[in-house]
């Protein structure tokens, strides 16, 4: 078999798992051609981990050489969310496959180019919503899909992220809605791609309320936290437990603290500086094609992370409740808790998942989770072969098309328009597809 042929542009983080598969589990279908960044000293770090392989770098502005020269069969979107549709369009635009982190995109003018080179192109994009993939949620979709409920009537979704986790959104470029469209745009785009997943149904309208509650500079001083450094490694580890040393990790230390010097980019800036244009609060109302309605929030600022949704149905509810980390200690290096460990845990609140089923006039009763090995119960395993081998039998619909990029990231705008104009929004009244 003739291995694929794949670039990737943005070798930030996101980009390893992408990197790991196809030098690693991956390498027999799929090899890496071509690394682009904004920043030389990134893509230094990730050829030099690639080696023995000698991979060409391109600067950013050479992203149309690369393709040139290394001639990919398809390109892996892993940079900053707002050029997202940069790459994907002009990758598009020369018949080539993609495949894009989550977010698709940010604002409904580049979910239209995005649209445009779709509809002329001769290859796919395809969005990668690994939360899909994750046994408990895929539990969720089988079930609903097989009418154990009846018809879904409204859904609950709360999402927490720690002061851990959800802070990190505020230390990076995430926290100018210009580079992320915010967490409505760059993380409850996965929360919203699972609701309209789980329910097989299309959002209609959407009405938000949010706004910033407790990170950055006014809040701080109303809080009484007096001045701040501009940066969180100029606190004190020992009374700050937002301080973050990059040097104590050595993928931070090659990726960002090394590579400063490149483009002044400083990935450890103070949640409680200025400059924040982000919501940390957020709750939106969503309606859907079907009848079913959506209430969702999301905090940023929460002592545990995890996530909790409600069905209610025709015939019953059903209920799932995942804590993916317990509490947060102070001075904490952990940024994505559902990769680490909270060591000792609380019986209060054991990490883990549980799914409830509860007919009418029944019991309930608790549905077994099958747990298998790897990211998010085994499910990025599923993703990486659905993205790199032949997909497999799939009744339930886990690989995600620009259908549903457009979808979960129409969700997200529509939420920010309706913050700004204080109104509901509908989704129609972009103009752009939301179905087939």
């Amino acid at each position: 078999m003739t291995r694929k042929k794949y670039a990737l542009v943005g070798t930030g983080s996101r980009a390893r798992m992408y990197l790991k598969a196809l030098t690693e589990s991956h390498a027999d279908v799929g090899e890496i051609v071509g690394l682009c960044d904004t920043n030389p000293v990134r893509l230094a770090y990730h050829a030099e981990q690639l080696k023995p392989a000698e991979v060409p770098t391109y600067a950013a502005a050479d992203f149309a050489a690369m393709l040139d020269e290394q001639r990919p069969d398809c390109v892996i979107v892993t940079s900053m969310d707002v050029t997202h549709s940069d790459y994907i369009c002009a990758a598009l635009d020369r018949g080539l496959d993609v495949i894009t982190e989550k977010p698709m995109t940010t604002t409904a003018e580049r979910i239209a180019s995005i649209v445009e080179s779709v509809g002329k192109s001769s290859g796919t994009l395809t969005v990668t919503f690994n939360y899909r993939y994750s046994p408990r949620n895929s539990i969720i979709r089988q079930l609903i899909a097989a009418g154990e409920i009846g018809t879904v009537t409204a859904v609950h979704f709360e999402w927490l992220l720690n002061t851990a986790h959800g802070a990190d959104y505020f230390r990076r470029w995430h926290r100018e809605k210009q580079n992320s469209g915010g967490l409505l745009v760059h993380k409850s785009t996965h929360h919203f791609d699972l609701a309209n997943w789980w329910l097989g149904e299309v959002p209609e309208s959407v009405y938000a309320r949010g706004g910033l509650r407790y990170y950055g500079a006014e809040n701080a001083a109303a809080r009484g936290l007096g001045p701040r450094p501009a940066l969180s490694r100029d606190t004190d580890p020992a009374t700050d437990p937002f301080h973050i040393d990059l040097a104590a990790n050595e993928t931070n230390r090659r990726l960002y603290l090394e590579a400063e010097q490149a483009d002044g980019y400083h990935r450890d800036q103070d949640v409680f500086a200025p400059g924040i244009t982000i919501e940390d609060n957020l709750s939106l109302l969503v309606g859907y094609s079907g009848g079913a309605h959506l209430t969702y929030n999301l905090t940023a600022h929460a002592p545990w992370e995890g996530y909790r949704v409600g069905f209610t149905g025709t015939a019953g509810r059903l209920e799932l409740e995942v804590v993916e980390s317990a509490w947060v200690r102070p001075a904490t290096t952990t940024i994505d808790p559902s990769a680490n460990d909270d060591g000792e845990q609380a019986a209060v609140r054991p990490k883990g998942a549980r799914i409830l089923l509860q007919k009418h006039w029944e019991q309930a009763r608790e549905v077994e989770i099958p747990t298998g090995t790897g990211g998010h119960g085994g499910g990025d395993v599923k993703l990486l072969d659905d993205l790199f081998r032949e997909p497999a039998e799939d009744p339930l619909g886990h690989k995600a098309g620009y259908l549903d990029g457009v979808r979960s990231v129409l969700v997200g705008v529509s939420g920010n328009k309706s913050l700004e104009t204080g109104l509901p929004v509908r989704l129609a009244d972009f103009g752009l597809p939301l179905e087939a």
